[in-house]
């Protein structure tokens, strides 16, 4: 992996261009798949990591059952490793299964869930605390003030968000700036050649706002990695895809979804390159993107993932690869495009960096 940091949001945080993902560390079953990793294949995925100069690695209290982020913070004093680390994790999921309170985005859960997280894994602060899920119920302000009074508290460096609506950061990062808050550096948001819906309206509002944007599942649960084939009942293979259908997670893959696949197990053919690597190189160059998290249930799949931005896509298979996989504009930037399709209303425009 290239030793290439680019810094996260409006922040000073410098992180890599791959993140490590470690929902997989722990021994976990989903559904009835077991899809975790035992600690020592964990430790050597950790380990590899950092060797190849990674320094961002997201975790949350979910993660099978708080077990990845008591792994990382055994790994992390093991080895030294806190300092060089920018370490995320996430609330949202319940604390307790009894009290109403101990779950969501409210100030009380927050809190709590930060406390249990720090101590699981072993340190006094995170660089970066994500909110993971909107649960429309917990006014706004109460988040953005909750996060600013960690942010003061020294328990957290930065805040980021996780499956949102738009206007719902929108209202954050405006609220946050009016009100002299800690703003929202990071947006952490389903994003790949097969899911590009986010890029009608978060990613616009990511550029115009000053957060970055981090994918998550760039590879459709692994679906773009090529090791699965058309099956009666959806792709057929071994794989994670399987528990995230029963979980309704992962929705079957349309037409155009293997046409997509199709074209980039072709690309990686022409380049020597695996089809993980082209569609993880094809996302992490994406405006906005900032860093992609990656996932590994092996030392191998780590390999092959770090490898993903040793290698430029062609300008012909980058434009085949955006036009396969478009999705549509939908209501009302359709209305849009025929607009600016007009001789007498044509611009010429480009994608944005908050930082032009």
């Amino acid at each position: 992996m290239s030793n290439e940091y680019h810094l996260l949001g409006s922040t000073g945080l410098r992180v890599s261009r791959l993140a490590l993902g470690t929902m997989t560390f722990g021994e976990a079953v989903l559904g009835s798949h077991d899809w975790g990793a035992d600690e020592a294949t964990a430790r050597a995925v950790f380990d590899c990591y950092l060797d190849t100069g990674g320094n961002f690695i997201d975790t949350a209290n979910l993660y099978t059952g708080g077990r990845s982020e008591e792994l990382l913070g055994k790994f992390m004093a093991e080895g030294g490793t806190r300092d060089q680390i920018v370490l995320a994790t996430k609330f949202s999921a319940p604390v307790s299964q009894d009290n109403p309170n101990l779950a969501g985005n409210g100030r009380k859960n927050m809190v709590a869930s930060l406390e249990a997280s720090l101590r699981r894994l072993g340190t006094d602060y995170v660089d970066l605390y994500w909110l993971h899920s909107w649960d429309r119920l917990t006014p706004i302000e109460e988040v953005m003030s909750t996060f600013d009074t960690l942010v003061r508290s020294g328990k957290v460096r930065a805040i980021g968000l996780s499956n949102i609506p738009a206007w719902y950061l929108a209202k954050g990062q405006l609220l946050a700036r009016a009100r002299g808050w800690e703003p929202i550096a990071a947006l952490q948001l389903k994003y790949s050649l097969v899911e590009r819906s986010i890029e009608r309206e978060h990613v616009p509002a990511a550029l115009e706002l000053g957060m970055s944007v981090i994918p998550w599942s760039p590879l459709d649960y692994g679906f773009l990695s090529g090791k699965y084939t058309r099956g009666a009942d959806g792709p057929a293979g071994e794989g994670r895809i399987q528990a995230f259908k029963d979980l309704g997670f992962h929705q079957p893959p349309t037409d155009q979804h293997w046409t997509v696949l199709d074209a980039v197990r072709e690309i990686a053919a022409d380049l020597g390159r695996s089809p993980a690597q082209v569609a993880l190189n094809w996302i992490t160059n994406r405006p906005g993107v900032t860093s992609t998290l990656i996932g590994a249930r092996t030392l191998a799949q780590l390999d092959d993932n770090l490898a993903a931005l040793d290698f430029d896509l062609t300008a012909e298979q980058s434009r085949r690869l955006d036009e396969l996989s478009a999705s549509e504009p939908g209501y009302p930037y359709q209305i849009f495009d025929l607009a600016t399709r007009s001789p007498n209303l044509a611009v010429s425009a480009r994608p944005r960096s908050f930082r032009d």
